[in-house]
């Protein structure tokens, strides 16, 4: 099971959750009770940080899933409607307004039915979450967020039920719904281990921006310093300062995952000599073995490529198979280097290996 890498990472997430709707749909007669009665508690946490519950009853008796809210000190009212019955959204928009959850029946649909997602939209929830029997597997292993865009053709790898969850999700972020998550809710606590955690346990669909590469801010600086600070430590990368990073803010871009740094990388220009470094590249521990790095490579290769940069260079003492295996860098001597980066580099007496790659050029940006 994931666990959460530190207690900022929850933390994060606590002033982004207040006072937002989470519209929870449970398989509740189907799913073990121990997960249940898990996923209640901490939903009865995420009451208290402010969040404003609805939850669906897919299956199972909805007056027992109400009990076991009393149960769990869920501040929890009853819709009296079905969620197909017009009246129901009304109620339930009463409930939440008074400052109590709302248990509401959902059995008579898929966990997201069209009107469900209706019912959702209309509620202006910030998130989906269905707590199910099984979860979604593309090529048979889990896939953490995709984006609604991407749905349709991952729906080829998955199987039937998948297939046609990832569809509705899809369907469900188009009409608005920003993000949809689908859970393994025999897991427990899986829950909190989905939304306590950047990357999550279960598939999330979403339609806003949840993983970019954008340019470092200064605000930034320190977290991208915390960040680095084990990887100088063990001299993997050279030691910034503030004010180096400062100094050179435009170089540097960085991985954001619900806008939480999780990865950076720099390109260092040389015009004078028709080139540039990539620098500065690292990932988050708890990120590694999912591709980011050679994403911010290919990244900072292509702001080279539109600026009529024909080459990168790159040094690295422990990433050598990384650069020429998977990034198809060439080895290289430090005749290649431009002569001002040669310099600082033979004085630092670092024994960092060279590589070298030439661009196929785009349009010049202007």
């Amino acid at each position: 099971m994931a666990q959460p890498s530190n207690v900022r990472e929850v933390l994060q997430y606590i002033p982004q959750f207040r006072g937002k709707v989470f519209f929870v749909l449970i398989e509740a007669g189907l799913l073990p009770e121990p997960a249940v009665a898990e996923t209640l508690l901490d939903l009865a946490v995420l009451e208290d940080l402010g969040v404003k519950l609805v939850l669906g009853v897919l299956g199972g008796d909805l007056n027992d899933l109400y009990d076991w809210t009393l149960e769990c000190e869920i501040r929890a009212a009853r819709v009296s409607h079905p969620i197909t019955d017009p009246e129901a959204l009304r109620e339930t928009l009463d409930i939440l307004a008074r400052g109590q959850s709302a248990v509401i029946d959902a059995s008579t649909t898929g966990p997201l039915d069209p009107p469900v997602v209706e019912f959702a939209r209309s509620l202006g929830v910030a998130k989906i979450i269905t707590l199910l029997e099984e979860a979604i597997l593309i090529d048979g292993v889990p896939a953490h967020a995709i984006r609604a865009a991407d749905a349709a053709s991952l729906s080829a790898r998955t199987d039937v039920t998948g297939a046609g969850l990832l569809r509705a999700a899809a369907n469900a972020c188009t009409r608005g719904v920003p993000r949809v998550h689908v859970l393994n809710g025999r897991h427990q606590g899986v829950l909190v281990d989905e939304l306590f955690s950047n990357e999550g346990v279960g598939t999330m669909v979403h339609a806003d921006s949840y993983r970019v590469i954008r340019p470092l801010r200064e605000e930034d600086i320190p977290e991208l310093l915390g960040m680095i600070g084990r990887a100088v430590r063990r001299t993997k990368l050279v030691e910034r300062t503030y004010e180096d990073i400062q100094s050179r803010l435009g170089d540097f871009h960085v991985m954001t995952i619900d806008d939480n740094v999780v990865a950076c990388v720099a390109l260092h220009p040389y015009p004078a000599e028709a080139c540039a470094e990539v620098a500065c590249l690292h990932v988050k521990k708890a990120h590694e073995g999912r591709g980011y790095g050679m994403e911010l490579v290919r990244h900072a290769e292509a702001i080279a490529s539109r600026h009529g940069i024909p080459r990168v260079f790159a040094l690295s003492n422990r990433a050598a198979d990384f650069f020429a295996t998977n990034l198809g860098y060439a080895p290289a001597t430090v005749d290649v280097l431009p002569s001002r980066r040669r310099e600082q580099f033979e004085a630092s007496g670092r024994d960092s290996l060279v590589f070298s790659r030439n661009l196929h050029l785009q349009a010049p940006h202007t």
